[in-house]
């Protein structure tokens, strides 16, 4: 019985000119799962052609426009048909564009024999199982935990076709990737070549002695805290992990990308995303308008995209002396929010060894700081601020950063929730309001006869006292005016905190909708973009 044979034919691509002909070869094979060791062994044995003559030298060179043969024995085919779902972005008499979801392995591999794309897509496209091999269709792959668009051949005649586009770099092909923190280029090309890593087999790595690789990375968000970005990744080699060893070897790693160092907890995979493909259809006329694929990323990208653009929405409460703000502020904080004082923290900045006690002593010796061990002596303090203007600025300049710096840390660690309270009384005073830091201001208005009273009464303040701090603030209807919020207190304790449920209800839900807007803002810098360089990447391309 003759020996089954199956044979595979192609035309020399403009860039593969002055390359081996065991490279070029293995590399149009690549997805047929054949190594360059078994190539070169195929060559030898005299199964290869060179415009229509066997050739059997792997090192042979070839041009643009040759000819170029090889025959392998046929293996019966070992892959069984598997249910499982395909989304189908495209179909037609050549080809198909799919969607792969992430965790889906593309082809079999020594430890992962079945439940691959491969074997769904048998069981999905009968035409496929007329071709040999465990990789039938495939052309190009994505690692198993990236998500996107996949093109896969429907005949042997399209895979031919299309192996030649990949190997032209006729295809266009970008990515979007979440990374850790904002590069400080907008735009640039990493053409580093990329090996194997000399002692960890399993990753890849910058090298030397490594394949020529090139990737454009463009910054479509960056993230005002600089915590993260959202790359679009054009590439035009097809390097393994070529873009999460880029992105890493740049020092941004992809986020959830383990392997290369982007653990995150928002993250359970490489946040990578195959989002737009486009390449001239493998059979039609040269004047042919190219296929164009866009794939919008998968719920646990936008989910984990959420997480990480989230920051609580800042509420600062502020208001003239006596008008309530502590009172509402505690009233909040029984609603399970979580809430700080300005004040609260300037007393905590004050103790001994912390910054704020540390500022005074050295600024103003054993004035206010008599003991450097011991307390400030906050008696003297005041009774200074209230005789001297210019020493209560100074001081101000002094603590009030370190007040803005605590209320920052507090924030940190309130990230998961959707607001924080924090109670500022000279919040436009001390121009806290000019760096907003997504935060809405909420006054506190009571009516300053109402306000007096109280002072002078509850806590012993002189008429002589109120004036004083009063002219501390900005006038009270200028301070109103200021704010995004206005809450009437001119009524009973009571009364001040059923307003403090229903200011906490509107304070939620325009937190929500700050989330949700943010998002949205973050999505449209990838929908509906131009599709910059799509012509230059349907030509032959070479890497520098």
């Amino acid at each position: 019985m003759p020996e089954q044979v199956i044979r595979h034919e192609f035309t020399v691509a403009p860039a593969e000119t002055g390359a081996r002909l065991d490279a070029v070869l293995a590399g149009r094979l690549q997805s047929e799962g054949l190594s360059r060791e078994k190539v070169k062994k195929l060559i030898k044995e005299g199964r290869a052609e060179l415009n229509g003559r066997v050739c059997d030298s792997p090192k042979a060179e070839v041009r643009a426009g040759d000819g170029l043969a090889l025959e392998r024995p046929a293996e019966a085919a070992a892959i069984a048909p598997e249910a499982g779902e395909v989304t189908v972005v495209h179909r037609d008499k050549e080809l198909a564009v799919l969607d792969k979801p992430a965790g889906l392995a593309v082809h079999p591999c020594p430890n992962r024999p079945d439940g691959t794309l491969a074997h769904r897509l048998v069981a999905h496209f009968p035409e496929l199982a007329a071709m040999e091999g465990f990789r039938p269709g495939i052309v190009h792959r994505l690692d198993k935990d990236t998500s996107g668009l996949l093109v896969v051949a429907l005949s042997e005649k399209s895979r031919q076709a299309l192996n030649a586009l990949f190997a032209g770099r006729e295809i266009f092909k970008e990515y979007l990737a979440l990374t850790h923190g904002v590069p400080p280029q907008a735009e640039e090309t990493i053409a580093t070549p990329i090996g194997r890593h000399p002692t960890q087999k399993t990753r890849m790595a910058v090298s030397k002695a490594g394949k020529p690789a090139k990737s454009l990375r463009r910054t479509l968000y960056a993230d005002p805290a600089g915590r993260f970005s959202v790359q679009a990744v054009r590439i035009f080699t097809g390097r393994t992990h070529q873009i999460r060893v880029h992105l890493a070897h740049i020092g941004h790693p992809i986020i959830g990308d383990l392997l290369y160092g982007g653990a995150h907890p928002a993250a359970m995979r490489q946040m990578l995303h195959a989002h737009r493909l486009a390449f001239l259809p493998p059979s039609a006329d040269p004047q042919a308008a190219p296929l164009r694929f866009v794939c919008p990323p998968p719920q646990d990208f936008l989910n984990c995209l959420r997480q990480l653009a989230h920051r609580p929405l800042r509420v600062a409460l502020t208001g003239s002396p006596g008008c309530g703000k502590s009172t509402l502020l505690r009233a909040l904080g029984r609603l399970d929010l979580p809430t700080a004082s300005a004040d609260a923290l300037v007393a905590e900045l004050y103790g001994p060894g912390r910054a704020g006690h540390l500022a005074l002593r050295s600024r103003y010796g054993a004035r206010f700081v008599p003991d450097p061990a011991g307390p400030v002596d906050k008696k003297a303090l005041t009774k200074a601020l209230l005789a001297d203007n210019r020493l209560r600025r100074e001081v101000e300049e002094l603590i009030h950063p370190l007040v803005d710096l605590e209320m920052e840390a507090f924030c940190d660690r309130h990230i998961p929730d959707g607001l924080v309270i924090l109670e500022i009384p000279l919040y436009f005073e001390a121009g806290f309001h000019e760096t907003p830091k997504n935060t809405v201001s909420v006054g506190v208005h009571r009516p300053f006869a109402l306000r007096c009273k109280d002072l002078m009464e509850k806590r012993g303040w002189s008429k002589r006292l109120v004036e004083r701090m009063e002219s501390w603030q900005w006038p009270e209807a200028d301070k109103m005016r200021a704010c995004d919020l206005v809450l009437d207190n001119s009524g009973s304790l009571p009364e001040l905190e059923a307003k403090a449920g229903e200011l906490a209800r509107t304070l939620m839900e325009r937190a929500c909708r700050a989330d949700a807007e943010r998002l949205e803002n973050i999505r449209k810098t990838w929908e509906n973009r131009p599709w910059t360089g799509l012509d230059e990447a349907l030509e032959k391309h070479s890497l520098p």
